[in-house]
Protein backbone atom coordinates (compact mmCIF):
# COMPACT_ATOMS: atom_id res chain seq x y z
CA UNK A 1 0.00 0.00 0.00
CA UNK A 2 1.26 3.23 -0.65
CA UNK A 3 2.13 5.95 1.97
CA UNK A 4 0.14 9.13 2.43
CA UNK A 5 1.19 12.63 2.22
CA UNK A 6 1.44 14.28 5.50
CA UNK A 7 -2.41 14.34 6.79
CA UNK A 8 -3.97 16.94 7.49
CA UNK A 9 -1.58 19.00 5.21
CA UNK A 10 -1.51 20.42 1.90
CA UNK A 11 1.70 20.21 0.10
CA UNK A 12 2.68 24.17 -0.96
CA UNK A 13 4.52 23.50 -4.35
CA UNK A 14 2.52 22.77 -7.51
CA UNK A 15 3.55 19.89 -9.83
CA UNK A 16 3.79 21.66 -13.17
CA UNK A 17 2.48 18.97 -15.64
CA UNK A 18 3.56 19.34 -19.04
CA UNK A 19 1.46 16.50 -20.54
CA UNK A 20 -0.73 13.60 -19.72
CA UNK A 21 -0.36 10.13 -20.93
CA UNK A 22 -3.81 7.40 -20.44
CA UNK A 23 -2.06 4.31 -20.70
CA UNK A 24 -4.02 0.85 -21.66
CA UNK A 25 -2.79 -2.70 -21.21
CA UNK A 26 -3.95 -4.99 -24.25
CA UNK A 27 -3.12 -8.59 -24.88
CA UNK A 28 -2.70 -8.46 -28.79
CA UNK A 29 -1.05 -4.76 -29.77
CA UNK A 30 -2.12 -5.69 -33.39
CA UNK A 31 -5.50 -6.17 -32.85
CA UNK A 32 -5.41 -2.76 -30.68
CA UNK A 33 -4.07 -0.49 -32.65
CA UNK A 34 -6.26 -1.28 -35.86
CA UNK A 35 -9.76 -1.04 -33.41
CA UNK A 36 -7.87 2.14 -32.35
CA UNK A 37 -6.67 3.91 -35.27
CA UNK A 38 -10.59 2.96 -36.61
CA UNK A 39 -12.37 4.00 -33.26
CA UNK A 40 -9.45 7.31 -33.51
CA UNK A 41 -9.86 8.20 -37.52
CA UNK A 42 -5.85 8.07 -37.60
CA UNK A 43 -3.34 6.46 -39.87
CA UNK A 44 -1.13 5.05 -37.13
CA UNK A 45 0.61 5.65 -33.93
CA UNK A 46 2.74 8.85 -33.62
CA UNK A 47 4.97 7.01 -31.36
CA UNK A 48 6.76 3.53 -30.99
CA UNK A 49 8.73 3.91 -28.30
CA UNK A 50 9.52 1.02 -27.28
CA UNK A 51 8.70 -2.69 -28.34
CA UNK A 52 5.36 -3.45 -27.64
CA UNK A 53 4.45 0.20 -27.05
CA UNK A 54 2.46 2.45 -29.34
CA UNK A 55 1.41 6.12 -28.84
CA UNK A 56 -1.23 8.37 -30.32
CA UNK A 57 -1.24 12.28 -29.95
CA UNK A 58 -4.95 12.89 -29.45
CA UNK A 59 -4.49 16.95 -28.87
CA UNK A 60 -3.57 18.21 -25.10
CA UNK A 61 -4.01 14.10 -24.19
CA UNK A 62 -1.42 11.04 -25.51
CA UNK A 63 -3.16 7.46 -25.60
CA UNK A 64 -0.49 4.77 -24.78
CA UNK A 65 -1.37 1.45 -25.99
CA UNK A 66 1.15 -1.43 -24.03
CA UNK A 67 0.66 -5.25 -24.70
CA UNK A 68 1.29 -6.86 -21.54
CA UNK A 69 0.39 -10.66 -20.37
CA UNK A 70 -3.36 -11.11 -19.71
CA UNK A 71 -4.35 -10.58 -16.66
CA UNK A 72 -8.28 -11.59 -16.46
CA UNK A 73 -9.03 -7.33 -16.30
CA UNK A 74 -8.44 -4.42 -18.12
CA UNK A 75 -5.59 -1.88 -16.49
CA UNK A 76 -4.98 1.86 -16.78
CA UNK A 77 -2.47 4.18 -15.97
CA UNK A 78 -2.22 7.71 -15.78
CA UNK A 79 0.75 9.15 -16.99
CA UNK A 80 2.02 12.31 -16.08
CA UNK A 81 4.36 14.52 -18.52
CA UNK A 82 6.45 16.81 -15.62
CA UNK A 83 9.71 18.75 -16.13
CA UNK A 84 12.13 17.03 -13.55
CA UNK A 85 11.31 13.49 -12.71
CA UNK A 86 14.10 13.19 -10.32
CA UNK A 87 12.78 16.23 -8.84
CA UNK A 88 9.58 15.35 -8.60
CA UNK A 89 9.86 11.83 -7.11
CA UNK A 90 12.11 13.61 -4.18
CA UNK A 91 9.48 15.76 -3.43
CA UNK A 92 6.84 13.02 -2.87
CA UNK A 93 9.54 11.31 -1.03
CA UNK A 94 9.65 14.30 1.22
CA UNK A 95 5.73 14.53 1.48
CA UNK A 96 6.57 10.79 2.76
CA UNK A 97 5.34 8.93 -0.23
CA UNK A 98 7.42 5.57 -0.78
CA UNK A 99 8.53 5.67 -4.76
CA UNK A 100 11.06 3.52 -6.47
CA UNK A 101 13.96 4.42 -8.26
CA UNK A 102 13.77 6.37 -11.66
CA UNK A 103 13.44 4.18 -14.63
CA UNK A 104 16.01 5.72 -17.61
CA UNK A 105 15.08 4.46 -20.73
CA UNK A 106 18.28 5.18 -22.99
CA UNK A 107 16.70 8.42 -25.58
CA UNK A 108 13.19 8.05 -25.11
CA UNK A 109 12.60 9.10 -21.10
CA UNK A 110 13.13 8.66 -17.62
CA UNK A 111 9.91 7.28 -15.24
CA UNK A 112 9.10 6.19 -12.36
CA UNK A 113 5.86 4.22 -11.59
CA UNK A 114 3.89 4.43 -8.22
CA UNK A 115 0.67 3.00 -6.96
CA UNK A 116 -1.95 5.86 -4.90
CA UNK A 117 -3.82 4.63 -1.45
CA UNK A 118 -6.10 2.48 -3.60
CA UNK A 119 -3.79 0.80 -6.20
CA UNK A 120 -4.64 2.47 -8.74
CA UNK A 121 -1.67 3.16 -11.06
CA UNK A 122 0.22 6.12 -11.65
CA UNK A 123 3.60 6.89 -13.65
CA UNK A 124 5.46 10.42 -13.76
CA UNK A 125 7.74 10.96 -16.58
CA UNK A 126 10.28 13.31 -18.21
CA UNK A 127 11.16 12.66 -22.05
CA UNK A 128 14.64 12.56 -22.49
CA UNK A 129 16.81 13.67 -25.70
Amino acid sequence: MASRPGRGTCQTRRMRISSVTVGLSVSDLVAARCWYESVLDVDGPQLDPVEGIVEYDLGGCWLQLGEEAPTGSATAVLRLGVDDVHAERARLVELGLELPEVVHVPGVLDVVDFPDPDGNHLSLYTLVD
